[in-house]
């Protein structure tokens, strides 16, 4: 097996060693040994940092996602959760796209001012009522 160098493994994953570093301190990946004082990875280190990523945009923690490795450090991921997150991401969505509509209507509106506006104010009154989202934290599977 090949080993990759520190340095190589943040180029080619556009991660940064600090990164590298503490996510091996917190158990997401594992340096298979040191040459001199800098790490070295096995070429598994590039899927797992891929997947740490797209975890990340999906908004999953640090911690559910080092949960979402199996102990031969290949991601093993309950469907269960991805189909949580994916719901999740279509509420995150359309608050997003409301929004987004809310701030075009401000720039776009002709009223003298945004509260005399019929629509603003309505849209503003939906999103007083509107509650942030919860997140439910799985326990840590790691002692």
């Amino acid at each position: 097996m090949k080993l990759l160098d520190i340095s190589r493994v943040s180029d080619l994953s556009g991660v940064p060693a600090s990164a590298l570093r503490y996510y091996e301190h917190v158990g997401l990946i594992e340096s298979a040994g040191r040459r001199g004082l800098r790490r070295q990875f096995g070429p598994e280190a590039l899927l797992q940092l891929s997947f740490i990523r797209m975890g990340q945009a999906a908004g999953f923690s640090l911690d559910e996602i080092r949960d979402m490795f199996g102990k031969d450090g290949r991601p093993n991921v309950p469907r269960s959760d991805l189909r949580a997150k994916a719901v999740e991401l279509d509420h995150k969505i359309r608050r997003l796209t409301a929004l987004r509509n809310t701030l075009l209507h401000v720039a776009e509106c002709s009223a003298p001012s945004h509260l005399d506006c019929p629509k603003f104010q309505r849209l503003m009154r939906i999103a007083s009522r509107a509650k942030p989202p919860t997140r439910k934290r799985r326990p840590s599977r790691r002692p």
